[in-house]
């Protein structure tokens, strides 16, 4: 069972890229190689996130900086989707850029209540464990109904945003999503739920493909986990932001 070819919320980890392709690389995925990657390009996210809050806090306007960050970090993600090749040399252009847009959105986070993004990142690391003990104990297994379940609801949520977001340019924002009511704080908690437990499918198809899948998989399985990391910490923030103001 699939929604819309799809057998994962991520994109990096759909029937496109982990279908039966033509190979005759010997080397093949290994976790090792996952890790290693994954750290460096999160040391990358922490490079130009970490100089957009150092600007940000000596007065320097940083809306820029994050509306560029984010929108070279979607046309990468784009050019990984249809050319999955070139993630080796696009998914560093994409870890600066995302770093441009947490730093950015951190910054504000934390002028206005400080220490938060902190808790964020606490609470995004703390979750990302406790969803690979679940996988690992298999506590949560990781069933058709599961992936399809959770496939639905992410499409939902994105598909929401990418409305609102469309929406804005006319000048209409929706307050139930973006607001603090009980409704937009009770969406947010859906978001970041389905954005945890899409680290299990993370897991579950990265799990099928080591010692299976080409060497060169390791950058779409990083790039897989860049995304919803991201995408956690982002749903992560904005929730405690809003339970700040409302409380």
């Amino acid at each position: 069972m699939s929604v819309f070819g799809m057998r994962t919320s991520n994109p990096a980890f759909s029937s496109y890229f982990w279908g039966k392709k033509k190979s005759y690389s010997r080397a093949k995925m290994s976790l090792s190689g996952i890790v290693f990657k994954s750290f460096l390009m999160l040391c990358l996210v922490a490079l130009t996130a970490s100089y957009t809050w150092k600007i940000f806090f000596e007065g320097t306007d940083i809306k820029w900086y994050t509306t560029l960050g984010a929108f070279v970090a979607i046309v990468a993600s784009l050019f990984i989707s249809f050319k999955h090749n070139l993630a080796k040399w696009l998914l560093p252009i994409y870890a600066l850029a995302k770093g441009f847009f947490l730093g950015g959105i951190s910054a504000y986070a934390h002028k206005r209540f400080p220490g938060l993004p902190l808790q964020a990142i606490a609470v995004t690391i703390t979750t990302f464990f406790v969803m690979l003990f679940l996988f690992k104990t298999r506590l949560i297994v990781v069933t058709r109904q599961f992936r399809a379940i959770l496939i639905t609801a992410s499409i939902t949520i994105f598909t929401i945003y990418i409305i609102s977001w469309i929406l804005s340019f006319f000048g209409i924002h929706l307050s139930f999503i973006y607001g603090t009511s009980n409704f937009a704080i009770a969406f947010n908690v859906v978001a970041a739920i389905v954005a945890s437990f899409s680290l299990l499918l993370d897991f579950y198809y990265i799990e099928r493909q080591i010692g299976k899948a080409p060497k060169t998989r390791e950058w779409l399985a990083t790039w897989g986990f860049l995304i919803t990391l991201i995408w956690l910490y982002v749903e992560v923030l904005r929730l405690m932001k809003k339970l700040a103001i409302r409380f």
